[in-house]
């Protein structure tokens, strides 16, 4: 019998490029609607909320479709290591350009990014999870992907403290190429460990019953594309609200959500032509990812609406004690006041008595009662809004431990909820966190005063506990019910929910503006997800029941060689 080992040489180098690829992706995405909505003169383009959101989640909603084909040619033709390697250097090359400031070039940059993405996530941790297909490691699989999600979330939660130091002391465009220089640092890692990591990557060839990559694209990639244009082409019917006769919004949307019907088209076909055997369990993916498209809706508002309560209205200003710290460290955004003579901005955010003042200065004053305004060419100290993007990882490293031992503990008792229940508990705790911030808005009547970063902060511990429930069962319960044939698929189509998610998330906080009474917006994520938790509870007995019959059975166990998605679910938490 071989010597167990600790964990395998490789993991070092797998950890810290992994660690260095997030903070280059978090560091971007923390300031990205910041950038947008930034004005002309200031190195921004001066968008308004819809146009930035509209955008934003048009950007990772497309990152987050790419991973599956990036896996796709990375198993049966280029390998892990080359595929990760073009991965990396495609988004460092994208966070680059962003830094020249041109819409054109923007959109490239983002087209980098996207297929970098697709590339580099999904290989690196099915390249760990081979390394530890090894005898002596196999039983610290699950500590190596702990400790590799660990370089996630030290990623995303150092990087906005980077981000916020580069922006301080040059400008947008040196925060960028901070991002790519992350990326660039990352790729040199990965090849310093190579000879430690080679061995592992093994191509896994078409088994019998697999779709080759042509069939795959004639039957997913060209209809999208087609019904794509169909959309984006398409007009319906033109109003004073929607002058340009979009039928769900913005072209993008309506190109990104025609896109999708082909696509959804063929997994509903999957389960149309199985086997008896397997009708049962696809349905039940197929369900669950229906379910959780509404948590991906309202969790990847993190960039977009929870940017815009943390930059217009939050209490920002640093105290005076730590004022002189953060400055040196360069964490503090001085914003002076300037009101203009003439009245050009209606101040929708003031307490609504009497009729509001319309004034010309900076968004962060919108809220703030004329009697504590400063003096004109006054300055205050704020902390940079992109810091609070490091809220959510900060959540998760904390709260991972103590959720982890809370289900083992119920294990030990033999009462640990089933995983559809865990999804079902994920999706409900998640629902608790729009509460808070109904709660938030109430509290400072309706935005009129600035807000305690500790409802931002609430908000946010809740909403990780949710995600820490759902986000890892979603896709163990996809590897352990999918068939052999079938196993990139379904994870296609779990990254699929979560890519209309994403995409949903940009069209709800487009509309953030339209709302007068900013806590109805967060009631309507609640009840978004409180409908997705009923229908979930309603099919709960089925699909655990399902999962009892098919979860252990050979058929869904993936072949030797191969990483597990299951093996990788702790990666893939902090989508």
């Amino acid at each position: 019998m071989m010597k167990e080992r600790k964990h395998p040489k490789g993991l070092p180098y797998l950890f810290l490029s992994e660690m260095w690829e997030r903070f280059g992706y978090y560091l971007m995405i923390g300031i990205f609607t910041l950038y947008l909505k930034d004005t002309v003169d200031n190195g921004g383009f001066g968008m308004n909320e819809a146009e930035s959101s509209d955008l934003y989640g048009t950007f990772i909603a497309l990152v987050f479709l790419t991973p599956f084909l990036g896996g796709l040619l990375a198993d049966r033709v280029l390998g892990y290591r080359l595929s990760i390697t073009i991965g990396g250097l495609l988004m460092g090359i994208g966070y680059c350009l962003m830094s020249i400031h041109s819409l054109s070039m923007l959109y490239v940059s983002m087209t980098f990014v996207i297929v970098g993405n697709g590339f580099f996530k999904p290989n690196i941790s099915a390249l760990l999870g081979n390394l530890y297909n090894d005898e002596r490691y196999k039983s610290k699989k699950d500590e190596g992907y702990n400790i590799f999600y660990m370089g996630i979330n030290i990623g995303a939660f150092v990087c906005n403290f980077f981000g916020a130091a580069m922006y301080n002391l040059i400008g947008w465009g040196a925060a960028f190429i901070t991002a790519g220089i992350g990326m660039f640092i990352g790729i040199v890692i990965f090849w310093m460990g190579t000879k430690h990591i080679k061995h592992a990557d093994v191509l896994k060839p078409t088994q019998p019953g697999d779709m080759s990559l042509w069939k795959i694209s004639g039957l997913i990639l060209l209809p999208a594309i087609i019904f794509g244009a169909i959309g984006y082409f398409l007009y319906g019917v033109t109003s004073k609200a929607n002058p340009d006769g979009n039928l769900i919004g913005s072209d993008s949307t309506d190109a990104f959500l025609f896109a999708c019907i082909p696509v959804v088209f063929f997994y509903a076909s999957i389960w149309f032509r199985a086997s008896a055997s397997e009708k049962k369990p696809i349905g039940a993916m197929l369900a669950i990812f229906a379910v959780v498209i509404s948590f991906w809706a309202v969790f990847k508002q993190n960039g977009s609406t929870l940017n815009t309560w943390a930059d217009r209205y939050t209490d920002r200003e640093v105290p005076a004690a730590m004022k002189g710290t953060l400055q040196s460290l360069k964490q503090v955004q001085e914003i002076e006041y300037k009101q203009d003579t003439v009245p050009v901005l209606d101040n929708q955010f003031r307490a609504p008595e009497g009729e509001p003042e319309k004034v010309d200065y900076p968004t962060y004053f919108n809220n703030m009662n004329k009697a504590d305004l400063p003096k004109e060419g006054e300055k205050i100290y704020a902390y940079n809004t992109n810091l609070f993007q490091s809220v959510n990882p900060f959540w998760v490293i904390a709260l991972t431990p103590l959720v982890v031992a809370f289900f083992a503990f119920l294990r030990k008792r033999g009462r640990e909820p089933s995983t559809p229940t865990k999804i079902f508990i994920g999706l409900f705790i998640t629902a608790l966190s729009c509460l808070v911030m109904v709660a938030g808005v109430h509290y400072t009547a309706n935005g009129a005063e600035k807000a305690s970063p500790w409802w931002f902060i609430a908000s946010y511990g809740v909403l990780t506990i949710g995600e820490l429930c759902l986000s890892p069962m979603g896709l163990s319960l996809t590897s352990k019910l999918s068939p052999p044939r079938l196993t990139a698929l379904m994870m296609g189509g779990w990254f699929l929910a979560t890519s209309i998610g994403n995409k949903l998330s940009g069209v709800m906080s487009s509309m953030w503006d339209k709302y007068d009474n900013k806590a109805n917006f967060f009631w309507v994520n609640f009840f978004l997800l409180l409908a997705a938790a009923f229908v979930l509870l309603l099919l709960l007995r089925r699909l655990n029941r399902i999962f009892r019959e098919y979860v252990d059975k050979p058929h869904v166990l993936e072949p030797a060689g191969h990483a597990s998605p299951e093996d990788e679910n702790v990666i893939n938490q902090k989508q």
